[in-house]
């Protein structure tokens, strides 16, 4: 039985790196023939990701995939001028260029498999010119939805067809809107990625999104066909996307704590789901914002107000910011009722728990859990509807108020806090969301949101057929193992 290699380039960020580590491991499970390896870049902003890749790669390491790390590199001083991560990615390609080598090297068995392609990161196309002096194929994997895929086309189209610096000014404007051809609702101003609306990371991701028009093979989505069935064929049928074959392989879910357990340990995990044990079902609203979400001491006090006010049962996963000249992941608070309104945590002791890091994917599958707020991370919102559990939006940063508001207004899939809130992880936030807003939001969540929860159970249901034999995110993952297969030697005969 001939094998073949595909080697998988993920952006070094703990969600980009979970989905793409969890669909390696989908597609070496699926066919045998496939064998993967990824190389992982390390990035020096992000200090816990090389711990979390040596937990990945102690899970997942098998005779079928397996982890190269690659030496870090130093940035040269003048590239501190330029978009860093651009330069970045740039003095990477040599590195990955002699990992190939080596690879292929030690490959030239008559048993050994042959490299077949690059599955990349959809941040990294610039390694397409690698892939391509190996002569083999690159598809990319976009971690997003497939909604924010849509939206790249559209402005990268805009981009080219007008002058890209009066593109770039009217998505300064707050008040502006967007007529995506692929959505229902125009898309206001503040929910574009802000990525869009600088000149030089504009011009960045559009020449990103160019290449996967022209320099890829096809494009693997992380997303289900009856969750963005309008955004999928719009952009299939669109002559002026000029999109190659598109997958929706989706919900690729890391689902399993494979010993990727936060810092406090088993122990801390066991003692919240017992606690959970202890509530009645559906009656815990669950507060957590992802691996590089937090807020300042005024917002962490209208949160806790909001919470106190509405007398919901709570979990809230609450971490302390990064010094404001560090762009690092949030750590654990030392004493956390310092942050907090005095007597704060006396007074809801029977209806809450306030903890650091949380064992999400358990949580949100626990029966007690009935509500999540949600910094709207794609990784995030795709786990809460394989739970069933309904979200209220808090996006923070990225591309999340344009999924907050796919989800809230084109899907009614969620209801919101807010649409428009930022904060970045290294930078200011744009104001604070008062205890009145997140209580309300809390209410039209926990005690008003009934259709609601019905469409998102609904969806649940369909994103776990989408991914048993026969369901469409199945038949899709074949065609891109059948196309993978075809590329090889001797036609994958």
């Amino acid at each position: 039985m001939k094998k073949f290699e595909l080697v998988f380039i993920p952006l070094p960020v703990m969600g980009h790196l979970a989905a793409m580590v969890e669909m390696a491991n989908i597609l070496v499970t699926r066919d045998q023939r496939l064998t993967v390896t990824i190389l992982v870049i390390k990035l020096p902003l992000y200090g816990k990701t090389a711990e979390y890749i040596q937990s990945l790669s102690a899970s997942f390491a098998s005779e079928s995939m397996r982890f190269i790390i690659l030496p870090e590199v130093l940035l040269p001083e003048e590239s501190e001028k330029e978009f860093m991560l651009k330069a970045f990615l740039e003095s990477y390609k040599p590195i990955i260029r002699e990992a190939i080598i080596d690879l292929t090297d030690s490959q030239m068995g008559p048993d050994s498999p042959r490299l077949a392609g690059f599955v990349l990161d959809m941040f990294c196309t610039t390694m397409i010119d690698v892939a391509n002096e190996f002569g083999v194929p690159s598809y990319v994997f976009c971690t997003s939805n497939a909604g924010f895929l849509a939206l790249s086309f559209h402005l990268q189209e805009l981009y080219d067809e007008n002058n890209s610096k009066e593109v770039v000014k009217q998505l300064q404007n707050s008040n502006a809107e967007i007529a995506l051809p692929s959505f229902v609702n125009p898309i206001p101003g503040k929910m574009i990625p802000d990525i869009f609306s600088n000149d030089d990371t504009a011009s960045w991701f559009h020449d990103q999104v160019e290449r996967y028009r022209s320099g890829v093979k096809g494009i693997l989505i992380n997303t289900f066909a009856k969750l963005e069935s309008h955004v999928m064929n719009s952009m299939s049928r669109s002559s002026s996307s000029r999109a190659p074959p598109l997958y929706s392989i989706g919900p690729i879910l890391h689902l399993k704590n494979n010993n990727t357990v936060g810092p406090g340990g088993t122990l801390h995990c066991t003692d919240i789901l017992k606690w959970l044990d202890n509530q009645p079902p559906v009656s815990v609203v669950f507060l957590c914002f992802g691996s590089m979400g937090s807020f300042d001491e005024d917002q962490v006090k209208e949160i806790a107000h909001a919470l106190e006010r509405s007398g919901v049962r709570f979990l809230w996963s609450l971490r302390q910011p990064p010094p404001k000249d560090k762009f690092e992941a949030p750590s654990e608070y030392t004493d956390i009722k310092y942050v907090l309104p005095e007597g704060f945590l006396e007074r809801t002791a029977g209806i809450g728990r306030v903890i650091g890091w949380a064992p999400q994917v358990e949580i949100l599958a626990h029966p007690a859990t009935g509500g999540f707020v949600s910094h709207c991370g794609w990784n995030s919102t795709l786990e809460s509807m394989w739970h069933g559990v309904p979200m209220a939006t808090w996006p923070l940063y990225a591309e999340q108020q344009f999924t907050a508001f796919e989800m809230v207004v084109e899907l009614g899939l969620a209801v919101d806090i807010t649409l428009d809130y930022q904060k970045h992880p290294h930078g200011e936030r744009s104001r604070v969301v008062s205890a009145e807003e997140i209580q309300s939001g809390i209410r039209k969540l926990m005690e008003e949101g009934g259709e609601m929860r019905k469409k998102v159970k609904a969806k649940s249901e369909e994103s776990r057929k989408s991914l048993m034999e026969g369901g469409s995110s199945f038949i899709s993952l074949g065609r891109f193992i059948d196309d993978v297969l075809g590329n090889g030697p001797e036609g994958g005969e």
